[in-house]
C-alpha cells in the first residue's frame, strides 16, 4: 500500500511539472505572437507612410488605416526620425550637388540659357568630355528648407538616355495635361541637344532624329542645322533605313578605328589625341507602344556597341530594353520630373523652354559657322597639331592629309592598315600629297617614335629637301635615309628592301627574347630599348621592276616579304606610283597588294582603286580619295589636299623640328640622313671608312678602297690583300676617268694605312691619256711620304724584271726575319705595254709578259700586289696567257658586257649592261656574285691634308691649294632648288 502511495504521489507530481512547464511555454508563444502581430502592425504602417510620404501622413494621419493604433503612432514616429537624420544629413547636400555638376558639366552645361544660347562651341572632340549634362533644377520636396540643386545626367561617351512622358498614347486620345507633358519632354530634350551643340565645335555633333507621328515638325527651332548636314530628320515609314545606316556606322569604326586593340573611339583619342570620328545622336519619338522584333534587336544592337562607336540614343516614349548603360527620365508633368540620377524622392523641374526664335537664330550661327570652316580653303599648317611631337607611335601612326567640308582627313599606319599605295598620274599631286602626310607624321611623332627612308626613282630631287644643303643646313630628323635620281640605279632600292628585310628580322628576333610578338608589347616589355617605327616611301616604284632580272626578282620576293610580315614589327610602306597597271613582277602575286589596305587615289589616276571604284576619275585638282578599305567604293573620303610645297610651308616646319632636335640631342647623335643622289659620284675625302683608315700592323691585312657599294649605309666596295693567292686588282673598260679613279683611290687607301715608308709604289703610266692622272697620283703618294717609282712605257720591262727578283728573294726567305715591306704595282693600261713586253730577252729567253704573270701568281704572298687597268675583259686574258683567271683575286668592270665577265667570275653567267659612271665589282674570296658599285668622284679624291692620315702643312698664304686630282664637284646641277648641291653627297 504505501508503495502504491508513493508512486501515485510521484506520478502527480511529475505532472504538475509538466503542466507548468506547459503553461509556461503557452505563455511565452502568446507573448511573442503579440509581438509578432505588434510588429507586422508597425511595418504595415510604416510601408503604409513609406507609400505616401511621412510629410504627408504626419499633416494627414487619416491616409494610413487603424491610424489611432498605437502601431501606427510608433511607425510614424521612427519615419520622423529617419527623416530628421536624412534632412540633418542633407543639409549640405545641394551645395555639394551643385559643385559637382559645376565641375563634371563645363561650359554651357553649367550656365543658363541666356549665357550660352547663341555661342559658338570651341571644345575640341580631344577635349575633356563633360562627365554630366544638366537637365533642370531638383530639389527634395519633404525636406523642411528645399533647396533646389542642378540636375544633370551622363551621356556622351557614357550612357544612352530615356525619356517617358505621360503622353504616350496616340495623339487622338491625349488629353491637354498630357500633351502639355509631350512637349515638355520634346523641349527637355531640344535644350539637351543644344547645351551639347554649343559646346563643342560646329561638325563634332551630328543629330539623327526620327518621329513616329509627324513628317516635319520635330524640333523646327533646330532645322537650319539640316542645312550643314549637322542634322538628318528621317522619314517615320523608314525606321529600318535609320537603325541600319547607324549599324554600318559601328561596322565601320570597328572594322577600321578600332583594329589596333582599342576598345573605344574615347580610348583612342586618349592616346593619339586625335578623335576620327564626330558624335552621333540618334533621336527616336515613339508613340509608347514597341517596335517591331527585328527594329527592337537591331536597336538594342545599337545601344549595345555604340557607345564605344560614339553613338548614342536618345528616346521618349518608346519601351526599350538594353543590356548598356542607360538614364532615365520621366515626366510627372510638365514642369514635374523625376530621374534615375536624382533617385524617386527629389524632384526634377526641366529647365525653361527657350524662345523659338532665340534657337533658331543659334543654329543658325553654328550652321554658318561650320559651313565657314568647311568652304575656307585649308593651309598646310591646318595639317599641324597645336603641340610638336606629343603622339606616341605605340598602337600606330596617324596623321592628316586634308580636309572635307572642313573636317580633317586622318591616313592610319598600323596593323589594320599596314601599308599605303598612291596613285595618280604626272602632275596630279603625288609629291605635294607625300610633302603634306610626312609633314603631318613628323609633328606628331618624335625621331624617336618614326623613322623615314625616302627613295625617289624619278629623275628629280623631290625629297632632297630633307637633307642639308649649302643655302639651308637643316634637315628632317626623322630621315635616316634619303634616296634621289635612282631610276637607273635599281639595286638602291633593291638594297633598302634587303635593310628592311634585316631589320624586320632583328625586331623579330628582340621580339622573341622578350617572348611577344608585335612590337606594341616588344616596346612595353623593353621600354629602355629604341624601337621606332618606320616609314619607307619609294616613289615611282615601278621602276624598281621596270625589267626581267634578277634585281626585278628579288625586289619582288623581299617587298611580298615586308608587305606581309613588317606590320607586326611596326615597318610601313608607302609606295607610289603612276600607274600600276603594267607591273609584270606583280602578275600573280596578289599577296603583295593585297596587304596594301590604306589606298590614295589622286586625280585621273586609275587601277589603285578597285575597278569598280571610279571616284578618282572625277576629282578636281587638289583632291585626293583616301580609302582604309583596299579601295571599295564604301571606303571613300574625298580630301581637298592643301598646298604644302609652297614657301613658308613645310620647310619652315623642318627648320623648326630641325633646331628643336638639336636642342634635344647631342652633337653625335644629330646627324643628317644619308644622302644618296644618282646623279652624283661619292668623294673619296668624305668617306668615313677612308677617314678612319690609320696605318695598321703588319700582321692586319690592309683593305683597298675602290668606290662606293649601294646599299644603304654607303659601305665602301674594298679589297682586303692578304698574303694569299690571286690578291691582285684588275680594273677593266675602256673608259678612262672611271678606271683612273679605281686606280687613284686603291693606291691612296693603301697608303693612308701604311706610315711614311712602310710600303712602297711603282707607278707605271703607259698611255698618254693617263700621264697626269699618274703624275697626281705619284705627287700624292710621295708627299704622304712614301718612297714612290714612276716608270714610263720604256722602263717597264725593267721594273717588271726587279720586281719578279724580289719575288724569288722574299719567296727564298719566306721564313726568315722580319715581314717584307709590302709594295704595290700600278699599271695604268698595262695592256698598252703588251707588244713590248711580249719581247723575250736573248739572255734569259724570259719575257717582260712572263715577269709580270710571275708578279701576278707568286707576288701577293710575298707582299707584292698589283693593281692594273686593262681596256678590255680579252686583253686581260692576253696578258694571263693560259695562266689561270684567278691570279686576278678582284675585278672592277665599267663598259664590259656581263657575257665577256663570265670566266672572271667563277664560270657564273653575269647578268650585266655597261651604264655611265657605275662598275661592275667581284672578289672570288668573297662575293657570290658580283655587285654594282659607284667609282669615287676623281676631281675630290683626296688633298694633300689627308692622303697621309697626318695633316701636312700647307703654302703660307694658300688657303685652299690642291693638288691635281682636284677641281670643281662632278655631278649635275639641280638650280631649281635651294638643295642643288649637297652636303655629304654620297657619303
Amino acid at each position: 500500500m504505501r508503495n502504491r502511495n508513493e508512486r501515485r504521489s510521484a506520478i502527480e507530481a511529475a505532472f504538475e511539472r509538466l503542466s507548468a512547464r506547459v503553461a509556461t511555454a503557452l505563455g511565452a508563444a502568446a507573448n511573442e505572437s503579440a509581438r509578432v502581430r505588434a510588429e507586422h502592425a508597425r511595418q504595415e504602417c510604416a510601408l503604409r507612410i513609406a507609400q505616401h510620404g511621412s510629410s504627408a501622413v504626419e499633416r494627414d494621419p487619416s491616409l494610413v488605416e487603424d491610424s489611432d493604433t498605437p502601431a501606427f503612432r510608433e511607425a510614424l514616429d521612427e519615419a520622423l526620425r529617419e527623416r530628421a537624420n536624412v534632412h540633418a544629413q542633407w543639409a549640405d547636400g545641394p551645395a555639394q550637388l551643385a559643385d559637382l555638376v559645376a565641375a563634371e558639366a563645363p561650359g554651357t552645361a553649367s550656365l543658363p540659357w541666356q549665357d550660352w544660347l547663341g555661342r559658338i562651341g570651341t571644345a575640341e572632340a580631344t577635349s575633356p568630355t563633360p562627365q554630366l549634362w544638366r537637365l533642370g533644377t531638383a530639389e527634395v520636396p519633404e525636406s523642411p528648407d528645399p533647396q533646389p540643386f542642378p540636375a544633370a545626367v551622363p551621356f556622351l561617351d557614357e550612357s544612352h538616355l530615356r525619356v517617358t512622358s505621360t503622353g504616350a498614347s496616340q495623339e487622338g486620345q491625349r488629353t491637354s495635361r498630357e500633351t502639355a507633358t509631350r512637349d515638355a519632354a520634346e523641349s527637355l530634350v531640344q535644350n539637351l541637344l543644344l547645351r551639347v551643340l554649343s559646346y563643342y565645335q560646329p561638325g563634332l555633333v551630328r543629330i539623327h532624329v526620327w518621329d513616329v507621328a509627324r513628317l516635319t515638325g520635330t524640333f523646327p527651332g533646330l532645322y537650319p542645322l539640316t542645312r550643314a548636314d549637322l542634322l538628318t530628320a528621317h522619314d517615320p515609314t523608314r525606321l529600318d533605313a535609320m537603325l541600319e545606316e547607324l549599324s554600318e556606322h559601328i561596322r565601320r569604326i570597328h572594322t577600321s578605328a578600332l583594329l589596333g586593340g582599342h576598345t573605344s573611339l574615347r580610348s583612342l583619342a586618349d592616346e593619339t589625341g586625335h578623335r576620327s570620328e564626330p558624335w552621333r545622336i540618334a533621336v527616336l519619338f515613339g508613340d509608347g507602344e514597341p517596335l517591331k522584333d527585328e527594329q527592337q534587336q537591331q536597336l538594342q544592337r545599337i545601344a549595345r556597341n555604340g557607345p564605344a562607336c560614339g553613338v548614342q540614343l536618345l528616346v521618349v516614349d518608346l519601351p526599350m530594353t538594353v543590356n548598356s548603360a542607360l538614364e532615365s527620365i520621366t515626366l510627372l508633368a510638365p514642369e514635374r520630373a523625376r530621374t534615375s540620377m536624382t533617385g524617386p524622392h527629389a524632384v526634377m523641374r526641366p529647365d525653361e523652354v527657350l524662345p523659338r526664335e532665340r534657337v533658331t537664330r543659334a543654329c543658325s550661327a553654328i550652321a554658318n559657322e561650320f559651313l565657314a570652316r568647311r568652304s575656307r580653303v585649308h593651309t598646310f599648317d591646318d595639317l599641324l597639331p597645336e603641340q610638336l611631337w606629343a603622339h606616341h607611335s605605340t598602337s600606330g601612326l596617324q596623321a592628316p592629309v586634308g580636309f572635307h567640308e572642313g573636317e580633317q582627313v586622318w591616313i592610319t599606319l598600323g596593323d589594320a592598315s599596314p601599308h599605303l599605295l598612291i596613285g595618280g598620274p604626272s602632275g596630279s599631286g603625288k609629291t605635294n600629297f607625300l610633302y603634306g602626310m610626312l609633314g603631318s607624321l613628323a609633328a606628331r611623332y618624335s625621331p624617336d617614335e618614326l623613322e623615314l627612308y625616302l627613295l625617289d626613282f624619278k629623275e628629280g630631287v623631290s625629297f632632297t629637301q630633307f637633307t642639308p644643303g649649302r643655302r639651308d643646313p637643316s634637315w628632317l630628323p626623322h630621315a635616316q635615309l634619303v634616296g634621289v635620281n635612282v631610276n637607273t640605279d635599281r639595286e638602291f632600292g633593291l638594297a633598302l628592301l634587303r635593310f628592311l628585310s634585316e631589320e624586320m628580322r632583328r625586331r623579330a628576333d628582340a621580339a622573341k627574347e622578350h617572348e611577344v610578338t608585335k612590337l606594341e608589347e616588344l616596346r612595353a616589355e623593353d621600354p629602355q630599348g629604341r624601337w621606332p617605327r618606320i616609314v619607307a616611301v619609294i616613289d615611282e616604284f615601278q621602276y624598281l621592276f621596270a625589267e626581267r632580272d634578277e634585281v626585278s626578282a628579288q625586289a619582288a620576293t623581299l617587298l611580298e616579304d615586308v608587305a606581309r610580315r613588317g606590320r607586326s614589327q611596326g615597318i610601313h610602306l608607302v609606295l607610289a606610283s603612276q600607274d600600276v597597271s603594267g607591273i609584270e613582277a606583280f602578275w600573280g602575286k596578289p599577296a603583295i597588294f593585297e596587304q596594301f589596305i590604306l589606298r590614295v587615289a589622286l586625280p585621273k589616276a586609275r587601277r589603285v582603286l578597285v575597278d569598280t571604284n571610279p571616284t578618282a576619275l572625277e576629282l578636281p585638282r587638289w583632291h585626293a580619295v583616301v580609302n582604309h578599305e583596299s579601295g571599295v567604293k564604301h571606303g571613300n573620303e574625298i580630301a581637298r589636299i592643301p598646298d604644302a610645297t609652297a614657301k613658308n610651308s613645310f620647310d619652315e616646319l623642318q627648320q623648326c623640328l630641325w633646331q628643336r632636335h638639336l636642342r634635344e640631342q647631342d652633337t653625335e647623335r644629330a646627324t643628317p640622313p644619308r644622302l644618296f643622289d644618282g646623279s652624283n659620284l661619292p668623294v673619296l675625302g668624305t668617306l668615313g671608312e677612308f677617314q678612319r683608315l690609320r696605318a695598321t700592323p703588319t700582321t692586319t691585312p690592309p683593305q683597298v678602297l675602290l668606290g662606293q657599294v649601294i646599299d644603304v649605309d654607303g659601305t665602301a666596295a674594298s679589297v682586303p690583300l692578304t698574303r694569299s693567292p690571286g690578291r691582285n686588282l684588275a680594273v677593266l673598260g675602256s673608259v678612262h676617268q672611271d678606271a683612273t679613279s679605281v686606280l687613284g683611290t686603291a693606291a691612296l687607301s693603301l697608303a693612308r694605312q701604311h706610315s711614311p715608308g712602310r710600303i712602297g709604289f711603282t707607278v707605271a703610266g703607259l698611255v698618254e691619256d693617263s700621264d697626269e692622272e699618274a703624275r697626281a697620283l705619284v705627287g700624292a703618294l710621295r708627299r704622304s711620304g712614301h718612297e714612290v717609282e714612276c716608270l714610263g712605257p720604256g722602263d717597264l720591262e725593267t721594273a717588271l724584271n726587279d720586281l719578279a727578283d724580289l719575288v724569288d728573294e722574299r719567296a727564298a726567305a719566306a721564313f726568315e726575319g722580319t715581314p717584307p715591306v709590302p709594295h704595290c704595282l700600278v699599271l695604268y693600261a698595262a695592256d698598252a705595254a703588251h707588244t713590248l713586253l711580249e719581247r723575250k730577252n736573248p739572255e734569259t729567253r724570259v719575257s717582260g709578259q712572263d715577269q709580270l704573270r710571275k708578279i701576278l701568281k707568286q707576288g701577293p704572298e710575298s707582299r707584292i700586289h698589283t693593281v692594273g687597268w686593262w681596256r678590255s675583259a680579252q686583253r686581260l686574258k692576253n696578258a694571263l696567257g693560259m695562266g689561270p683567271v684567278d691570279d686576278i683575286g678582284a675585278w672592277v668592270a665599267f663598259d664590259v658586257h656581263g657575257q665577256e665577265l663570265t670566266s672572271f667570275a667563277a664560270g657564273q653567267v653575269v647578268n650585266w649592261s655597261p651604264r655611265a659612271r657605275r662598275g661592275l665589282f667581284f672578289d672570288r674570296s668573297i662575293h657570290s656574285r658580283p655587285q654594282v658599285i659607284l667609282p669615287f668622284d676623281p676631281t675630290g679624291m683626296a688633298d694633300e691634308g689627308t692622303v697621309a692620315g697626318v695633316p701636312q702643312p700647307r703654302d703660307s698664304g694658300d688657303s685652299g691649294s690642291h693638288d691635281e686630282f682636284h677641281g670643281d664637284s662632278h655631278g649635275d646641277s639641280h638650280g631649281e632648288l635651294d638643295r642643288s648641291e649637297h652636303a655629304g653627297g654620297n657619303g
